[in-house]
């Protein structure tokens, strides 16, 4: 077994593991919310702790994924075309990361300080 060989078996490992993060922890995910939604004390912003949780189970899976297309690049396919598929595969999951964590919470990754700012008791 060669060396890319090696590497290439490991990066399918690694995005096995993140396909693995958003499908097994969206599972938890919904395992929990069900119960959750079906008692009336709990009821109440169950579905937005849902939507939170999912959320970051998919950001966690994309890191990884974005991880293992990395590795794949610098180490086995060092071609133009697979630096520029690279980067564009960045950038959507970027973008897609983004809009996930404004869809969480609401507020755009760069503003969070100022909703919690102790200077201002907000």
């Amino acid at each position: 077994m060669s060396y890319e060989e090696t590497i290439h078996d490991a990066v399918k490992v690694v995005e096995a593991v993140g396909a693995s993060i958003m499908v097994f922890g969206g599972l938890v995910v919904f395992a929990i919310y069900v119960p959750r939604m079906l008692s009336p004390a709990t009821r109440p912003g169950s579905y937005e702790a849902l939507r939170r949780q999912l959320g970051r189970c998919i950001l966690l899976g994309l890191e990884v994924l974005i991880v293992a297309d990395i590795v794949l690049t610098i180490i086995v396919e060092q071609t133009i075309e697979s630096v520029v598929v690279l980067g564009v595969i960045v950038i959507v999951r970027i973008l897609l990361s983004f809009s996930l964590e404004v869809e969480m919470d609401g507020i755009w990754p760069w503003n969070r300080w100022r909703r919690a700012d102790p200077d201002t008791g907000s």
